[in-house]
């Protein structure tokens, strides 16, 4: 019996080797390797993160000792849009000690009402959370007459931390064959709920102090401009504020975008 066994074994495998040779058959390793090379490809193909696949640990954040948030993709993964009772006090807490420390970005405004407004728009204060745990320092730079709602602006010397090294948008992403980062900063912002400065509102940012002395920020690109393949961001050298212009595909460690958001 033991003896038919091994016949039967090394009969099949004398078939099986046959079929290789005549390349009828893959060999076991193949399917390793074109397995390995499939899942590369269909990663290229999956593109950054978007917000439905993204989970970020708050412990990766430039104020915990990170460098930058960690996208980590997930089928069926949403952010939750809601913070802890915790992290809304101490989020609080930091946008009135700035408030009050930085009155000339908002004079005559009042901190009771801006919080009372904050207070009532969960969702707006989960993207002031994400604009200040990424670096941005969001802080209030004036209030829609028209609407009443008042907004923010990030604030930080320079660009911030946990934003850099990113791309203009998800096209330019697209259109680099090789060394593509990680994130776009138009992804991000959408990802935050937030918009990117326009031109002129940097311009009017960088009248309530220097800001990107050593960096620089992507700010939202008009159509027209965007579909010839360029972007343009801002910065502050020699005492001047300048405007400039790359490809959309291109990215820095130096270069971040800086957000606005209506509350």
């Amino acid at each position: 019996m033991v003896q038919c066994e091994i016949k039967s074994w090394r009969l099949t495998l004398s078939d099986r080797l046959g079929k290789i040779l005549e390349g009828k058959a893959r060999h076991p390793r193949d399917d390793v390797i074109n397995g390995r090379l499939e899942a590369r490809s269909s990663a290229a193909r999956r593109g950054p993160p978007t917000l439905s696949g993204v989970i970020e640990s708050r412990w990766d954040s430039p104020q915990n000792g990170g460098d930058e948030t960690r996208p980590i993709e997930g089928k069926g993964i949403e952010m939750k849009k809601e913070l802890s009772s915790k992290q809304r006090e101490e989020l609080l807490k930091a946008l009135k000690a700035r408030f009050e420390k930085n009155m000339n970005r908002h004079k005559g405004l009042d901190w009771a009402k801006v919080q009372a407004r904050l207070e009532a728009n969960p969702e707006k204060l989960w993207s002031l959370h994400e604009m200040e745990r990424t670096g941005g320092e969001p802080d209030v730079v004036g209030q829609d007459k028209k609407t009443g709602e008042y907004v923010f602006w990030d604030c930080s010397a320079e660009a911030p931390k946990g934003r850099v090294s990113v791309c203009y948008d998800r096209e330019g992403w697209e259109s680099r064959k090789e060394h593509r980062p990680k994130n776009t900063a138009m992804d991000m912002a959408a990802a935050m709920g937030v918009e990117l400065l326009t031109e002129a509102e940097y311009l009017e940012l960088q009248k309530l102090g220097d800001f990107d002395t050593k960096t620089s920020s992507w700010v939202k690109t008009p159509d027209e401009m965007r579909k010839l393949g360029g972007a343009l961001y801002c910065d502050r050298r020699y005492g001047r504020v300048f405007v400039g212009h790359n490809g959309a595909q291109s990215y820095y460690a130096a270069r971040g975008f800086r957000s606005s958001l209506r509350v």
